[in-house]
Order: C-alpha cells, then sequence, then structure tokens
C-alpha cells in the first residue's frame, strides 16, 4: 500500500476506534443505563456493551438507532469534522401532549427547547408537582402558562419570565383556550425529566 492510500486508511481506523469512547461519553453524560438504551434502541445488551469497549466494529444499522436514541445527529457520534455551520435545524417531537423544539444541540450543558403546550381537558385532573436535581428558566412567547411551584400558583403570560431551583415541587400546563408556546431552559438533569419518553430507573448504588 502507498503512503497516500496508507493514510486515509488510518484516519478512517482512528474515526472507528473513537467511536466506543465516544458513545459510552454519551451515554453516561445522559445519565442513561445500557438497558435504557437496549430497550430505546432494539439493541442487545452485549451488542451494546461491546460496541462501547471497541469490540464491535460499529456500522450503519446500530449507529442510526442509537443517534436517534441519543437525539444527536450521526455526525456527532463518528466525530466528522465540523462544517462550520451554525445554524440549528430543529426536529420537534411530542412528549406527554407537548411539543419540543430543540433549540440547542445536545453537547451536553444547558439545553435550549422551545414548547408547545395544547390546552387542557379541563375535565382532567391538574398535573402532579414533581421534583428532580436542576434549574429551569421559562419565557412565555404567547398564550398562558400556569405554573404550580411549591405554594405559589402563578399564571405566566407573554413576555414573563420565570426561574426556579427543580427540587421545588413545580408543575406547568396550558392556562388559556389556544397554544402555549414559552422557551425553556434546563440542564440534562432536568432534560431528561421533561423530554424522555418513560422514567429513568437508577442502579442501587445511584449509577446508570
Amino acid at each position: 500500500m502507498s503512503t497516500d492510500e496508507q493514510e486515509p486508511a488510518e484516519d478512517l481506523a482512528g474515526v472507528i476506534t473513537a467511536v466506543g469512547p465516544r458513545l459510552r461519553a454519551l451515554r453516561r453524560r445522559r445519565g442513561t443505563t445500557l438497558a435504557q438504551l437496549s430497550e430505546a434502541t432494539g439493541i442487545s445488551l452485549s451488542t451494546l456493551s461491546r460496541l462501547e469497549s471497541g469490540q464491535r466494529r460499529p456500522t450503519l444499522e446500530l449507529l442510526l438507532p442509537l443517534a436517534r436514541a441519543h437525539r444527536v445527529a450521526l455526525d456527532d457520534l463518528v466525530g466528522a469534522p465540523d462544517t462550520g455551520d451554525p445554524r440549528i435545524r430543529p426536529r420537534p417531537f411530542v412528549r406527554h401532549g407537548c411539543t419540543y423544539v430543540p433549540l440547542s444541540r445536545d453537547f451536553g450543558g444547558v439545553h435550549a427547547f422551545k414548547q408547545i403546550l395544547p390546552p387542557r381537558d379541563p375535565s382532567q385532573p391538574l398535573p402532579e408537582p414533581k421534583v428532580h436535581e436542576g434549574y429551569e428558566w421559562l419565557y412565555v412567547l404567547s398564550g398562558r402558562v400556569r405554573l404550580l411551584l411549591g405554594e405559589h400558583d402563578l399564571v405566566l403570560t407573554a413576555g414573563e419570565a420565570a426561574e426556579f431551583d427543580t427540587r421545588t415541587p413545580h408543575a406547568f400546563f396550558n392556562a388559556g383556550p389556544q397554544p402555549a408556546e414559552f422557551l425553556s431552559l434546563f440542564g440534562p438533569q432536568g432534560e431528561r425529566i421533561h423530554v424522555r419518553a418513560r422514567p429513568a430507573t437508577v442502579s442501587p448504588e445511584g449509577r446508570p
């Protein structure tokens, strides 16, 4: 093999070798266990473990469901070079009746979303306040958002903002007849609580 041919082959080998540690770091940063990831992707536990340890070669059939489960671009899993384009291309999704529009890339740290709450069915009970680690900020764009926060019962309208420690029992929902839109910021812990399709399970030691 010539030197010109050898360099691309070495580059490819380096990219493939780096995929496993990148997958493990991404999963741990999001606080997801191998069992949860296996359930979300349909990939067996043993395959996921071997993939993260570098004992299994990453293929498109494995990486595509992993990218969907982590809600990242396929390029992020393989460490593709940055194209230099800073624009975000949101892919809206729905969780528990609320539409989420991601406004930030999933690189850890603070996550930004635009959320759209449909009008609440008055025949349904109010949502149960929840607590979790983290801090949250929201800014109402349109409509009315009712925020239950500890002993407070507030209605936020367009142009109003709120921020709070999420260890305080809290819940929010649409307080008007039209859809309510607001921007929200929260860290990885809050993002998992609000956005994940199903609740997490944690080992007795408290580790994923």
